[in-house]
C-alpha cells in the first residue's frame, strides 16, 4: 500500500520562470537516467524480490523516494513554467535577450500539459519502459542500479552549473547529496552480495563446473594500434574472485571459421543477380 504525504521531501522553489530549463530538466525526469527510470527499476526490483527480505525492503525504500523525487521535479518544471504563456511569448519577443529563453520552450509544455510536466525526455520523447533493468538476480540488478545512480547524478550536476537559479540549485543540490547516497547503498549491497555469493554473474553458472570455455575467461585481446591497454590491471592482474591470472595477447589470432552461409531461394530476391533472373 502506498501513500500519499503533501509535504515534499525538500523545498523547491525556484527565483524566476525559465522555460529553458524547464525543458531541460525534463531530461532528469524523464530521460534515460532521470528519475521515473530509477523509481520503476528499484520498484520492479523490489516487487520480484523473492525470499531476501532485507534488499526487498531497501528497494521499495528507495523506489518509493524515488516517487517522491518525481513530483519534486514536476513541481520544479511547473514553477519554471509559470508566465510562460502564449502572451508572455509575444511580450518577451520585444527583449532579444528574454526572446532567447522563452523561444527554448519545449512547445508540449504549452500545448499538452498546460505548463505542467510531462513523462518525456528534454526532447519531448516520451519515457519508455525498456530504460529499466529488474533481472531477478539481485547482484546484477545492484551493478545496474549503481551505474544508473551514477549516470543520474552526473546530469544534475551538469544542469545545476547551467542555471544561475538558486532557489533551483538549492533543489538540485539535495538531488545531488541523496544520489550520493544511494551510489554508497548500492555499492555496499555489491560487496555484500559478492562475498555471499561470489564476483561472477549469475552465480548459478560457475565457472568450476566446467560450463565456461574456462581459458578465454582469462585473455585480454589487443584490438588497437600499439599496446597502451597492456598497463592495466585488467590486463596483467589478477581475477577479482582469486580464480586465475590474466593473459595479455599482444596479437591475438582468430580461431574461427570464415562463414559461408548457403545461398537462398531465388524465390527471396536476394540480391540483383536474384532478381534479373527471377525477372526473366
Amino acid at each position: 500500500m502506498f501513500r500519499h504525504q503533501k509535504q515534499m521531501q525538500f523545498e523547491v522553489k525556484v527565483d524566476r520562470p525559465d522555460p529553458m530549463l524547464a525543458r531541460q530538466v525534463q531530461e532528469v525526469l524523464g530521460g534515460q537516467f532521470g528519475e521515473m527510470t530509477v523509481m520503476m527499476q528499484y520498484l520492479f526490483q523490489g516487487f520480484n524480490c523473492r525470499g531476501e527480505e532485507k534488499y526487498k525492503d531497501m528497494l521499495m525504500d528507495i523506489g518509493t523516494e524515488e516517487i517522491g523525487h518525481v513530483e519534486m521535479l514536476c513541481s520544479l518544471i511547473s514553477q519554471l513554467l509559470d508566465g510562460a504563456s502564449p502572451e508572455d511569448q509575444a511580450e518577451a519577443a520585444k527583449d532579444p535577450a528574454t526572446a532567447a529563453i522563452m523561444g527554448g520552450i519545449n512547445p508540449q509544455h504549452l500545448i499538452v500539459s498546460g505548463l505542467g510536466a510531462m513523462p518525456t525526455n528534454s526532447n519531448g520523447v516520451p519515457w519508455n519502459g525498456a530504460f529499466i533493468v529488474a533481472s531477478g538476480n539481485l547482484l546484477a540488478d545492484m551493478r545496474s542500479n549503481l551505474h544508473a545512480e551514477t549516470q543520474g547524478r552526473l546530469q544534475v550536476a551538469r544542469l545545476y552549473h547551467m542555471t544561475k537559479d538558486e532557489g533551483v540549485r538549492a533543489t538540485f543540490r539535495k538531488m545531488i547529496a541523496r544520489d550520493r547516497y544511494h551510489q554508497y547503498q548500492w555499492m555496499a549491497a555489491i560487496a555484500e552480495l559478492e562475498e555471499k555469493k561470489g564476483v561472477v554473474v549469475p552465480a548459478s553458472f560457475p565457472p568450476e563446473a566446467e560450463m565456461e570455455a574456462q581459458p578465454h575467461a582469462y585473455e585480454f585481446w589487443n584490438l588497437s594500434e600499439g599496446s597502451e591497454s597492456s598497463e592495466g590491471l585488467w590486463a596483467t592482474g589478477s581475477a577479482p574472485d582469486g580464480s586465475g591470472d590474466f593473459v595479455y595477447l599482444k596479437e591475438p589470432v582468430a580461431k574461427g571459421q570464415v562463414p559461408q552461409p548457403p545461398v537462398p531461394s531465388e524465390t527471396l530476391h536476394h540480391d540483383l543477380d536474384d532478381i534479373k533472373l527471377s525477372a526473366k
